[in-house]
């Protein structure tokens, strides 16, 4: 038995087959109208090959890697994979194709399924004139170390700005950018209103989509959320990165506050929420300024394509929400104070970019 397996358990690894079947049956319906037929699933030890549908025993594979190495997520990519070649195989009754043949990449195509042969799926990566937009933008939030106010903010309002002409230039030149996703943060088992409100910043001003997804915790056996978003490469890197950076700032503003009152500072998750909503409404002024500018961002008709395509059923769903305390005023009122500091920097060479390190809790 290997070592992934000896980790998991068998009671968990048996929670995580359902888990996978449940995504299946929740897959072939939104992706395949309910056509397929429930295969066999397992968990194999293998590492160079992380899914495969064996169609003469009708088995779909995953391998236990994939499950505890890189995120359920990615699990769900590949699984749509192997669907699409059990789709092939069962329904267009092709057996003779190339594994990987137009076929099958045309089933791909059409149901946003990522049809190379390359294990995880990949993320489209920046080419030079993304790593130089980014680089430019990465020396305008260092500027925003300074401890001269109002230079701090003219340099966050500088980066914002370049951003939306860098994202408008594209729209206007009629590329067509290779879009991606990716989850943020640690999966959970309820999501906050400070999460949602920072999830609603990213698609609101940092041009990408976003979406709570389910996802299986195998070490746990528990269902959770995480935020995915999506968008060309640039975007989902500073997306990252302002995800990052603001769940951090927001644990060092509550420590801060909790000082200031002597450990009576109200519930952590109201003051975060304040917090986070009073950064949303800097971004809001921020924005009617570029729009006086004649900078308007009408959004990205391709990305919502691509959207809709990963995610052709989204339920909309609302939340009360609480602002009366004192801890979400007090909150609100840090939020509108942050700025943006160092933490993208190129790597000497190659052009790409770092992020700051996961928020601790």
């Amino acid at each position: 038995m290997s070592a992934a397996t000896e980790t998991l358990g068998q009671e968990l690894e048996r929670a995580a087959l359902h888990a996978i079947r449940r995504a299946w049956e929740d897959l072939n319906g939104t992706l395949f109208k309910w056509q397929l037929v429930p295969p066999r699933f397992e968990l194999v030890d293998a590492r160079a090959r992380l899914g495969r549908f064996r169609s003469a025993e009708r088995v779909l594979e995953l391998s236990r890697v994939l499950l505890l190495e890189h995120g359920w997520g990615e699990l769900v990519e590949v699984l749509k994979h192997e669907m699409a070649h059990q789709y092939v195989a069962e329904l267009l009754l092709v057996s003779e194709e190339a594994t990987h043949g137009p076929l099958f990449r045309k089933v791909c195509e059409e149901r946003g399924i990522d049809a190379r042969p390359t294990g995880i799926p990949a993320t489209p990566e920046q080419g030079p004139a993304h790593a130089h937009v980014l680089e430019r933008i990465a020396k305008l939030l260092a500027l925003a170390e300074s401890s001269n106010e109002h230079e701090a903010a003219a340099a966050m309002s500088a980066a914002q700005r370049m951003m939306l002409k860098y994202n408008l230039d594209l729209a206007l030149s009629g590329g067509a950018p290779s879009y991606g996703f990716r989850h943020l943060g640690t999966p959970t088992g309820r999501v906050s209103e400070a999460q949602r409100i920072l999830a609603g910043i990213l698609s609101d001003h940092f041009f990408v989509e976003t979406i709570w997804v389910p996802v299986w915790r195998p070490r746990e056996g528990k269902r959770g959320s995480v935020l995915e978003v999506c968008g060309a490469p640039e975007n989902l890197e500073l997306a990252e990165y302002v995800h990052a950076f603001l769940l951090h700032t927001a644990e060092r503003l509550l420590r801060d506050y909790r000082r200031a009152s002597g450990g009576r500072a109200g519930k952590r998750s109201t003051f975060v929420a304040g917090v986070m909503t009073g950064f949303r409404d800097r971004l809001e002024r921020e924005r009617k300024k570029s729009q006086r500018e004649g900078l308007v961002w009408v959004g990205d008709a391709q990305l919502a394509s691509f959207f809709k395509a990963r995610h052709p059923r989204v339920r909309w769903t609302r939340h009360a929400v609480g602002h009366g305390s004192e801890a979400y005023a007090r909150g609100r009122e840090a939020g509108e104070k942050i700025i943006f500091h160092r933490g993208i920097r190129a790597k000497t060479g190659q052009g790409a970019v770092r992020l700051l390190p996961p928020a601790k809790s």
